[in-house]
C-alpha cells in the first residue's frame, strides 16, 4: 500500500555570494515563494519549504496550487526523493513515477527508444520488464519513427509525450506531475487526462501541481495551497472552490 508522510519538513537554499546583500534586495523585488533571511556573514538563505507536515495514502489525489515560486515544485521533488530535507523527515512507501520537468531523466543524445529504457532504469523497473512496455509507449505517444532519433531533435511537446508515457506505462503507486498539460496538442492532452484517470481509479497516490483549477477539480479530490513554503490550506477541493 502506497504511503507518503512529511513530518516537519523544511528545505533551505543557502546562497554563498560576496554580494549577498545586493542579491537579497534583488530577490525581494521579484516574486519568490521562499522566505529570504540573512545568515552569518554574507550568506542569504531561501526557505523553500517551511515545517511542512501531512500524510497521504492510497486513494489520495492531491492538487497543488499557489503562485509561481510558492514551493510547489520543491514539494514535488521532495516527495520524489530528489531533494533531501534540511530538517524533518519524509517517509515514502511505493514505487514512484514523476513527470516534473521537460527532459528530466533523459539523455538528449540518445534515441527515444534508448531513453525509454534509461527512464525505466531510473524508476527501478527491470530492463526486461521495460522492454515489454515499449509497444504501449509507441501507441500512446504516436511518435513513430521519431523514437529512433535523438531526443534533442524533439519539440517540447514530443518530449513531454515520451516522458508522460514512460512514467505512466506501468502502475506506479505514487505519481507526481508538475504542470504537464500545458504542453502538447489538445488531442494528446485528452489522451493524457484519460490515462491519468485510469491510474487514479486504481487507488494510488496522485499529486498534481497546476494553475488550472478546473483541471485540478477534474482530477483531484483535495487541494494543498502553498504560500512562502507553507501549506496554508489542506481541504476538500469542492469546499475550496466554494
Amino acid at each position: 500500500m502506497a504511503h507518503l508522510i512529511f513530518e516537519h519538513v523544511s528545505i533551505r537554499y543557502p546562497i554563498y555570494n560576496a554580494r549577498a546583500q545586493s542579491l537579497r534586495h534583488q530577490f525581494m523585488r521579484i516574486a519568490t515563494g521562499g522566505k529570504i533571511a540573512a545568515e552569518a556573514g554574507q550568506t542569504v538563505a531561501v526557505t523553500a519549504l517551511d515545517d511542512v507536515s501531512f500524510e497521504l495514502k492510497s486513494g489520495d489525489s492531491i492538487g497543488l496550487i499557489g503562485h509561481n515560486g510558492a514551493g510547489k515544485s520543491t514539494l514535488l521533488r521532495t516527495m520524489a526523493g530528489i531533494y533531501t530535507p534540511d530538517s524533518g523527515r519524509v517517509i515514502r512507501e511505493g514505487r514512484t513515477a514523476t513527470v516534473l520537468e521537460i527532459g528530466s531523466g533523459m539523455d538528449p543524445e540518445l534515441s527515444g527508444y534508448e531513453n525509454i529504457l534509461r527512464m525505466g532504469m531510473l524508476m527501478g523497473i527491470p530492463l526486461k520488464e521495460m522492454r515489454t512496455k515499449i509497444p504501449d509507449i509507441e501507441e500512446f505517444t504516436e511518435l513513430g519513427d521519431f523514437l529512433s532519433l535523438p531526443v534533442r531533435t524533439y519539440s517540447s511537446g514530443m518530449t513531454m509525450r515520451l516522458m508522460f508515457a514512460v512514467a505512466t506505462s506501468g502502475q506506479p503507486e505514487i505519481l507526481l506531475v508538475d504542470e504537464m498539460f500545458g504542453t502538447g496538442d489538445a488531442g494528446f492532452q485528452e489522451k493524457a487526462k484519460a490515462r491519468m484517470r485510469d491510474l487514479i481509479a486504481n487507488a494510488e497516490i496522485f499529486v498534481f501541481a497546476s494553475h488550472d483549477h478546473k483541471l485540478l477539480g477534474e482530477l483531484c479530490d483535495r487541494v494543498f495551497e502553498l504560500s512562502h513554503g507553507k501549506v496554508i490550506v489542506a481541504t476538500d477541493f469542492n469546499k475550496k472552490e466554494n
